[in-house]
């Protein structure tokens, strides 16, 4: 079916335009006037800060209270109200993918989306296998708000960031108070203490500290305590003369439950769920593991909890700077140094199970027969070593006063950073009970309970020590005249890459004749080109377009040579964009039509596949605000037209069809109202029907999810909330392995009650 746009776009449009009128007739008169914020200085995708409403890049912002009223259980899970964002949040606290606009998710993680904290990358690569940069982001009363690009500036004001920059931006104590709460689950066990507080120490001198710490079991019932650790962040700025010196910290220490494909059938294209295992509520952490044994760099055998699930821990340092030099001479640092490390544990089905007899080998039935269903458990054990980095971002700019108002600003910057991976992987299958209720292991010929031994055909026992560094130089000119502007930037990104692979001989022992060394460069030229111009004060218009490049990391070991003998493919994304932004009354609009055409190369664990493909994607965006009196309404919908246009030789059959995954409808629907002491508000999020495979064998159906919360004033400094996910308990679909015998599911419905004292 074809998508008709414009058509589309008009009538959303419309119908907000007819509820305008509506409630013009109906409501008081008072007014919000900018609903979207679009006078609101943003920095994120800019040479230097701008108001939304002259920027020719499209742009959303997200206030912490809407954050909040959104029920996020993840930061990913922040990110699906974002119109133009893909964020395929059903892994837990990490392993999210993400993406925008039709680029595709070809594996895991955010191969095209830069993540950042306060204007720098938490990761430089968005996808390293088993370690995405959402892992190390909470949500918490550290975060003022959050500001996402989508596409635009994106390729030439950040690394490996071609198709969006999502920014999550710290508060700095610019207010002077704090809040402590707690919180805790009604229909899971899980509990959770906040806090943060911000003040002036002196006239020019500020600070900000807050964190987080909770103990649980999670949303998915298991029988363990899998949630356990938090963080504490804080800054102190010290505000100069002629600019500012801000300080910063962050220490997280966080252990949580992941969620993998778990067992599911396929039939005539559909998929069914399999007695005994519900994909909303399903987990195979259980009190009945034993340990899984691994093997370390060392060639040592060392034994985890399966049970500790995602581990993540990570202690950085940052320093951002700012200074007028004087006669139009600005220079910036942002600069932050981290080390970050951690284990991933995670439960995989290999299979959909077999209907038998077996006898029970760990837990109180120890020894008693099972008939019943059991499949092949494989435990991906990744210990995650090492993914500290350094990064810095230095900014000079001039502005040149001109005739007739007119300014020129240019702005010359050098990135640079150096990012460690070190991984050890370590797959070991076992034989499990498919059951939801505390899954026991079975009886095998192995004297550990369950194990039947390296998954795989022993493929994945792998030691991955490798380190990136990018150099990246980049020019951005700015002019405006009136209601005119224009900018035009380039940046040269160049990526060392350094280091060892190796895969252990039988998933027993690393030797040394088998490593694989590594060492490259490369190099690639970006550009971005935009406009944007304002009509009245409130009707603009804008247009861009751009070329960006991801650089692979990880992902490419164990393949091509990459001891620079052979050459290194990149991923490339160009893009064109236009659109308007629109203020009348109550309603705000930011509608944006794009074009993004990708090229890229990949490979992916779970189905060892290498793949080769070109996309091209065309599409609408719509963001839309609506404000009067104590009603808000946020909304968007983003209609996506993405087909696979060119691939390896061997793969010409996918042709035409549409990439994995990607709808071609995807829509967020937030309404709120305040009434007395209370504030409460609903958030849809919808998407449409998508193939999981670029096969086209597999449909995932569309979905819907409905998250409510309610919050009530109790007395001027204290309030108590109530958030529900996932009201009407849905099952949706992110992903299906390629033979359909494993899927992944958003999570079931889980509600909340919090209290919070401020002050």
């Amino acid at each position: 079916m074809k998508l008709n746009f414009t058509r589309m776009a008009a009538a959303v449009s419309l119908a907000m335009l007819q509820m305008n009128g509506a409630f013009a007739q109906q409501a008081p008169a008072t007014t919000g006037g900018d609903a979207l914020q679009m006078e609101r200085v943003v920095v994120t995708g800019s040479a230097a800060g701008t108001s939304k409403m002259k920027s020719s890049v499209s742009i959303s912002t997200m206030e912490h209270d809407a954050i909040m009223q959104a029920a996020p259980t993840s930061a990913a899970d922040v990110l699906r109200s974002i119109p133009g964002v893909r964020s395929e949040s059903s892994g837990g606290e990490g392993n999210a993918n993400m993406t925008v606009r039709g680029v595709p998710i070809s594996a895991g993680g955010a191969r095209y989306v830069q993540i950042q904290e306060d204007g720098l990358p938490v990761l430089q690569s968005g996808d390293f296998n088993f370690i995405t940069p959402d892992a190390y982001v909470r949500i918490d009363g550290t975060l003022s708000h959050l500001e996402v690009v989508r596409g635009g500036s994106a390729s030439t004001l950040a690394t490996n960031s071609p198709g969006g920059i999502i920014n999550f931006i710290s508060k700095t104590g610019a207010e002077k108070g704090g809040s402590v709460g707690v919180s805790t689950g009604l229909d899971y066990q899980s509990t959770r203490l906040d806090f943060d507080y911000g003040a002036p120490i002196s006239d020019k001198t500020r600070f900000f500290i807050g964190g987080f710490y909770r103990r649980g079991e999670g949303i998915r019932e298991s029988g363990v305590t899998s949630e356990r650790g938090g963080q504490i962040r804080g800054n102190m700025t010290h505000e100069l003369d002629n600019g500012f010196i801000r300080l910063s910290f962050k220490h997280l220490d966080d252990q949580t439950p992941t969620t993998l494909p778990v067992p599911v059938q396929v039939s005539n294209q559909r998929i069914s769920t399999i007695d005994g295992i519900d994909p909303r509520t399903v987990t195979f952490y259980s009190p009945y593991w034993v340990s899984d044994v691994a093997l370390d760099k060392n060639n040592n055998r060392v034994s985890h909890d399966v049970n500790d699930g995602l581990t993540v821990k990570s202690n950085t340092i940052g320093l951002e700077a700012q200074f007028n030099l004087g006669a139009g001479w600005t220079l910036s640092e942002n600069f932050r140094k981290s080390s970050n490390s951690g284990r991933f544990i995670g439960v995989f089905a290999a299979n959909n199970g077999k209907i038998g007899n077996y006898t029970v080998a760990s837990g109180p039935n120890t020894g008693k027969p099972y008939a019943g269903r059991a499949f092949s458990a494989v435990v991906f054990n990744t210990s995650i070593d090492d993914a500290g980095s350094a990064m810095s971002n230095t900014k000079l700019a001039k502005t040149f006063q001109l005739a007739d108002g007119a300014k020129l600003t240019a702005t010359g910057g050098l990135y640079t950073s150096i990012q460690n991976i070190g991984l050890t992987w370590n797959f070991n299958e076992y034989l499990m009970q498919a059951t939801g209720d505390k899954p026991a292991l079975l009886k095998t010929a192995s004297s550990t309970p369950g194990l039947v031994g390296p998954a795989f055909g022993g493929c994945c026992s792998r030691a991955i020590d490798m380190q990136y560094r990018f150099i990246s130089p980049y020019v951005n000119m700015g002019f405006e005249r009136g209601a005119f502007n224009v900018d035009a930037s380039v940046r040269q990104d160049r990526q060392k890459a350094s280091g060892t692979a190796n895969i252990a001989t039988g998933a027993v022992r690393y030797n040394p004749a088998t490593v694989q060394f590594v060492d490259y460069s490369l190099n690639h030229n970006s550009y971005s080109v935009g406009g944007n111009y304002k009509l009245t004060p409130a009707l603009a218009f804008f247009a861009r377009a751009s070329d960006g490049v991801a650089f692979n990391a990880d992902r490419i070991l164990f393949g091509t040579p990459l001891d620079g003998s052979a050459p290194i493919n990149i991923n490339t994304v160009e893009q064109i964009e236009g659109g308007v932004k629109w203020r009348s009354g109550a309603l705000s609009t930011f509608v944006t039509a794009f074009q993004a055409k990708t090229r890229e190369t990949n490979y992916e664990a779970t189905t060892q596949k290498t793949t080769a493909n070109s996309y091209d994607a065309k599409g609408v965006e719509l963001e839309a605000a609506y404000l009067i009196g104590a009603f808000k309404v946020n909304g968007g919908v983003t209609l996506t037209n993405a087909k696979i246009i060119a691939t390896a030789p061997g793969s010409e059959a996918l042709i035409g069809n549409t990439p994995r995954r990607q709808a071609k409808v995807v829509y967020q629907l937030a309404p709120t109202y305040a009434l007395g002491d209370a504030l409460f508000g609903v958030s849809v999020i919808g998407t449409g029907k998508a193939w999981a495979d670029d096969q086209h064998t597999i449909l995932m159906p569309a979905y819907q999810v409905v998250n409510g919360f309610l919050k009530y004033q109790v007395a001027a400094k204290t309030s108590m909330s109530l958030t529900v996910n996932n009201l009407f308990n849905k099952i949706g679909y992110t992903e299906v392995e390629g033979d359909g015998h494993a899927a992944r599911s958003i999570t079931g419905r889980s509600v909340k009650l919090g209290l919070t004292y401020s002050f």
